[in-house]
């Protein structure tokens, strides 16, 4: 696949969310609309003791990305409630139409005690474009599980021939690199269907080799058709030093399937890489792919995790 890049589109210096903190524009996921393309992305405020808090929002951008339309003027969807699985915050949410509504797939954030955070994946629900949605529970409709422990999230729904798929990711480890060291986690890319969008049943397994070895943390899968191929893109990076090591960070990763079980590995078939001396120089992260008007486009965060905002590929023919 060729993919022309088309730079940071969205730049957060530029357009200043009107809420939070003003900073992180992370994981950019799009709802195409009759006259332009609605991207939602989370942004952060900060809360008293100093810890982030994680929020909905979306931009407006023209269809072919080369302008902003407008912004959100206030999250889409409030934090849950005391005690809740998304009580610090809800980052990403994955965004679909079903029969006349948009669905929005969220992972909630919760604090621990002993690790920094647990997640599950929530399901709010949307009769206005995406302007406001609807919890249909406090609670999630995928966590943890006997096999799967912890860190369940990053729900990637489709409806393929009447049955619902979520590719998500799913914990299998939090170790301390060092005695006196805060604790990394460790995830993979796992698979769970559904026939009402509520109920999930899981694979169970990991779905996608590893490149760096067992300790590969991979994140945010999304999975589109060409022809009759399926491909899913995600990023994957070391498990520990990512934060401040470039070549340990996350990079875009890629695999296909022509029958939704088996996936082959094959990360040079998307070769999407950063610029030197630019936004996405030392990370690539969190990739969404969507069509629109016949063109697919492929929107990713770059530097520090999607500080500064996001960017966008094409694919050519």
């Amino acid at each position: 696949m060729r993919w022309n890049k088309l730079g940071l589109i969205f730049d957060l210096r530029a357009h200043p969310v009107p809420f939070g903190s003003g900073d992180f524009a992370q994981s950019p996921q799009a709802l195409v609309l009759e006259d332009r393309v609605r991207i939602f992305f989370s942004t952060r405020s900060r809360e008293p003791d100093g810890q982030y808090l994680s929020h909905v929002a979306f931009v407006d951008m023209r269809k072919d990305l080369g302008a902003v339309l407008g912004l959100a003027q206030r999250p889409v969807l409030a934090p849950g409630a005391l005690g809740t699985f998304d009580e610090h915050g809800i980052f990403p949410m994955n965004v679909l139409r079903h029969e006349g509504l948009v669905y929005g797939y969220t992972t909630g954030w919760s604090r621990r005690v002993s690790v920094p955070v647990e997640t599950g994946i929530g399901l709010a629900i949307s009769a206005d474009d995406g302007l406001t949605f609807t919890r249909q529970g406090p609670g999630p409709v995928l966590s943890a599980s006997l096999d799967e422990p912890f860190l369940v999230g990053d729900g990637f729904v489709r409806v393929i021939d009447g049955l619902f798929h979520m590719w998500y990711i799913f914990g299998t480890a939090w170790r301390r690199p060092a005695p006196d060291a805060a604790p990394e986690r460790v995830y993979k890319i796992g698979h769970a269907t559904s026939t009402d969008g509520i109920v999930w049943t899981k694979e169970g397994r990991k779905i996608v080799a590893d490149r760096l070895g067992p300790d590969e943390a991979q994140a945010l899968p999304c999975v589109f058709d060409r022809g009759a191929r399926h491909h899913m893109v995600f990023c994957y990076r070391e498990q520990v030093d990512f934060r401040t090591h470039p070549g340990r960070g996350y990079r875009i990763g890629h695999a296909w399937s022509d029958d939704l079980v088996d996936w082959a590995r094959d990360d040079a078939e998307l070769p999407l890489t950063g610029t030197p001396g630019e936004w996405d120089a030392d990370m690539q992260c969190y990739p969404h792919v969507f069509t629109c008007d016949g063109t697919t486009f492929l929107l990713y965060n770059g530097n520090a995790f999607g500080r500064f905002g996001f960017g966008a590929a094409r694919l050519e023919p």
